[in-house]
């Protein structure tokens, strides 16, 4: 199949072509053909499958195809998405192809001023592409009318129910036309989502082009066993002898984040990190540095699980495993997209075997296990609890900490965890005002 099949228009496929697209993912190949028909979808597919150009194309094909009378743009596609780097990528992603198209788009997330925000969505755009709080910032500044949306898209939906944004998604939604089209695009599934989706969606279309939480098949997985105080080394180890150049590692914790890059430095080796503590600017900059090549190595918290997407990145290393077993696929999920070879590796000490437990069952399968050449662990060395910021697995930790001998559960992602704060996570939700003086980071 190619993307000729799909009932695209001539200005979409040019778009595509000059990517060096030619034959569409499973996911666009299935999704695409409903959405251009009107129908509610709810598609699932492991990170990496093409999911943005899924729900792009078909979006800006729909609006192109019904130019709304006066000189008055109105929003008329709504994408929400859980973080800012996501909404950077479907906003570039929705540039990119519709170039050719009379259509205009913009973002808006927290962590910036909201004032250029504000003359943007003045002048008007079709498209609007938000993390849920800013964009409740601007329903309540009245900068934003969402009267005359036609399509609404969740993307990335289990990490926004993770992430505690029932409320404001529910919010939002109450304020859209009762007639629309719905389309709810998720990595994984879950009985949370499909309760969301039957809350607000009427009859979707089920698509689901790979089983729960699967591991992409394409990545190479090696889990190293080591002693704490050893990761470190082996992971400077490994970046030199192997001479890798573009390596993204998942810490825990912000803290845990900065003290290692700092480290790394030390090393030699050229490193930055990004989790939700830094400024926007800090973080953008430190993605396209590591994109560019100018630096080896991103460090950063489960905020870089969803929404960054690096062509081609070769490693992906847990120099600290999830509590979360979900958030390892996503981790992981970074590598061996598109078709590419990718490899994960994880570089676990005693105190994480609880948490490798859960992760190998989640995956229905065991990780391998080598052990290199001295960096054999210390058989006496007894586990110690391991400390998680408050909120146990929230992605970054942050806020009072405590300790926790085997993985936290994750609440019911129906149940918001924040009650007017986001607790130390600024990676999409909204902050209290007397703590930034923003919202809808």
């Amino acid at each position: 199949m190619s993307f000729d099949t799909l009932g695209l228009s001539a200005e979409l496929l040019r778009a595509v072509a000059e990517e060096g697209y030619s034959k569409p993912t499973p996911i666009q190949s299935q999704a695409i053909p409903i959405i251009l028909e009107g129908r509610d979808v709810l598609a699932g597919a492991q990170t990496g499958t093409g999911k943005t150009a899924g729900f792009t194309l078909p979006t800006l094909q729909r609006l192109s195809a019904a130019k709304p009378t006066g000189k008055y743009r109105p929003v008329r596609a709504l994408v929400l998405t859980p973080t800012r780097e996501l909404a950077a990528q479907v906003a570039e992603n929705i540039e990119t192809y519709g170039k050719y198209l009379p259509l205009k788009s913009t973002v808006v997330f927290g962590g910036v001023s909201i004032g250029p925000q504000i003359s943007r969505l003045r002048k008007g755009v079709d498209i609007l592409i938000a993390t849920p709080g800013r964009l409740l910032d601007h329903v309540s500044q009245n900068t934003v009318d969402l009267s005359r949306v036609e399509i609404l898209i969740l993307d990335e939906a289990d990490r926004m129910l993770d992430m505690g944004f029932i409320r404001d998604i529910r919010k939002l939604i109450a304020l859209l036309p009762k007639q629309r089209q719905n389309l709810l695009f998720s990595a994984t599934f879950s009985s949370d989502i499909k309760l969301l989706a039957d809350s607000f969606m009427r009859n979707p279309a089920l698509i689901e082009v790979a089983r729960r939480n699967t591991a992409a098949e394409l990545v190479d997985q090696v889990v190293h066993p080591v002693d704490r105080n050893r990761k470190r080394e082996m992971l400077s180890h490994l970046i030199g002898k192997h001479n890798w150049r573009q390596v993204l590692v998942f810490m825990r914790t912000k803290h845990g984040a900065n003290r290692l890059s700092e480290q790394l430095e030390q090393d030699g080796i050229s490193a930055a990190a990004i989790h939700g503590n830094k400024s926007q600017g800090a973080r953008t900059k430190a993605l396209a540095d590591f994109k560019q090549n100018k630096v080896r190595v991103l460090v950063a918290t489960d905020i870089a699980a969803r929404g960054l997407d690096i062509d081609q990145l070769p490693h992906v290393v847990n120099f600290e495993l999830p509590n979360v077993p979900e958030d390892y696929v996503h981790r992981i999920g970074r590598t061996g997209r598109a078709g590419n070879e990718g490899q994960a590796l994880s570089l676990v000490c005693v105190d994480e075997h609880a948490f490798l437990r859960d992760i190998e069952r989640l995956l229905k399968r065991d990780i391998a296990k080598v052990t290199l050449q001295g960096f054999e662990p210390d058989p006496s060395i007894k586990a110690e609890p391991i400390v998680l910021g408050r909120g146990g697995n929230k992605p970054g930790g942050g806020g009072n900490r405590k300790s926790h001998n085997a993985p936290a559960r994750r609440p019911k992602a129906a149940q918001p965890r924040f009650n007017g704060q986001n607790n130390g996570n600024s990676n999409g939700s909204r902050r209290s005002p007397a703590h930034t003086g923003q919202r809808g980071r």
